[in-house]
């Protein structure tokens, strides 16, 4: 199911508060390291200029691939 922009920018935020309050845990005898800080923030600035753009309960569909740049077909002649 996908989610809007304003739910996905929770749950990066979420991430990243947990980030800030300890990079790594351990958990039954397993040590954890959660996600790369800079990553998440790159993540919550990108989230957050499509929630401007489209509106916060926008929906990506997450089959869809980004596309980056334009896109040229080869000429046929």
């Amino acid at each position: 199911m996908a989610k809007t922009l304003l739910e996905q920018l929770e749950s990066v935020q979420n991430a990243i508060e947990a980030v800030l309050s300890s990079q790594s845990y351990k958990l039954n005898g397993r040590e954890m390291t959660r996600a790369d800080l800079d990553m998440l923030q790159a993540r919550e600035d990108r989230l957050e200029s499509k929630i401007r753009r489209y509106g916060p309960n926008y929906k990506i569909d997450e089959n869809t691939k980004a596309r980056r740049g334009p896109v040229f077909k080869k000429a046929v002649w």
